[in-house]
């Protein structure tokens, strides 16, 4: 049964830069026998849409009995397949028939609707949106453009329908060559999210740089200096979760389509044999996961709203 469900995947993935978040396709936090804390990475979008039985049967696969705490959906974009029913019928199976503490999404909420807030609102934990810029001109530059929607209006309503319906509101910002200089410090602070994650852009061969890559990220890449410049500039918001290139590198385990895990270690993915042919424990060995960094870069949090004090 593993084996048929391993070969009815197909990878899928698409979008320029800045479409994307820089950790990759999403985050499993979970407990493996033998091992503490680490994150598990995978993307809904990345295997080929043939309904949510497949989809479901791949997330029990991470359930209960080994310990998982977090599932983060990510993509691509979640909300694409159905108009996010796909992704909300996931979110109430890993919230109610898998009972984790924490449900979460990353998103660029141009496809979010109140309505999905009022069907799945309740099961969701955390909702995460990708902005990197509050000037729409920049948004435009990075890739960002949401047709003929202002990114920065819908960020504002979305972090209302989040109070609305009691689910924690997080930012996830990229800095890059075209957002390095700007001040952030009002329109976060407004916003007041659970957590503001700012990523270093990050180059990984045959992804977003090289001749064989899906995307070309090099006019994005700034330095060490310059990220460290917009961290101080920002050092007075108290829910900033800062990422350079090292923090990030190794200290996620990405899950391909084929559920590979990727090494990352030699500044390209590199996958394991698949987990549905070997098992988890002998396929994390390939991973390169750092769990030290993981640890050092805040990658275990108070993740459930349950255990939030937030004043919806």
């Amino acid at each position: 049964m593993l084996k048929e469900a391993g070969e009815s995947m197909e990878g899928g993935v698409g979008g320029k830069w800045g479409e994307r978040d820089p950790a990759g396709p999403s985050a499993v936090e979970k407990v493996i026998p033998g091992m503490s804390l680490v994150p598990l990475l995978w993307g809904i979008d990345s295997i080929e849409h043939r309904g949510n039985g497949q989809q479901k049967f791949i997330a029990s696969f991470f359930g209960p009995s080994l310990g998982m705490e977090k599932i983060n959906f990510s993509g691509g974009e979640p909300f694409i397949q159905d108009r996010g029913e796909f992704v909300g019928e996931l979110v109430q199976f890993c919230k109610q028939e898998l009972e984790l503490p924490s449900v979460s999404i990353v998103s660029n909420g141009s496809l979010i609707r109140k309505q999905w807030f009022q069907k799945y609102g309740e099961y969701l934990d955390i909702l995460a949106i990708s902005c990197d810029s509050f000037d729409e001109d920049v948004n435009v530059l990075i890739g960002r453009r949401q047709g003929k929607k202002n990114h920065v209006e819908n960020l504002h309503k979305l972090r209302q329908w989040c109070r609305e319906y009691a689910v924690a509101f997080k930012i996830n910002s990229v800095i890059n060559r075209f957002n390095v200089e700007e001040d952030m410090n009002e329109q976060i602070k407004a916003l007041n999210p659970v957590r503001w994650k700012v990523f270093q852009c990050l180059l990984i061969e045959g992804e977003n740089s090289g001749e064989d890559a899906l995307r070309e990220a090099e006019k994005f890449v700034i330095s060490d200096e310059d990220f460290d410049r917009f961290l101080d500039r920002h050092k007075d918001v108290s829910c900033l979760v800062p990422e350079s290139n090292q923090k990030m590198r190794d200290s996620y385990l990405i899950l391909d389509e084929y559920m590979r895990f990727l090494n990352c270690r030699n500044g390209r993915k590199e996958p394991s044999k698949s987990i549905l042919d070997v098992g988890v424990e002998a396929a994390i060995k390939f991973s390169g996961f750092d769990e030290k960094m993981f640890l050092k870069r805040g990658g275990k949090y108070v993740w459930s709203k349950a255990d939030m004090k937030l004043d919806w």
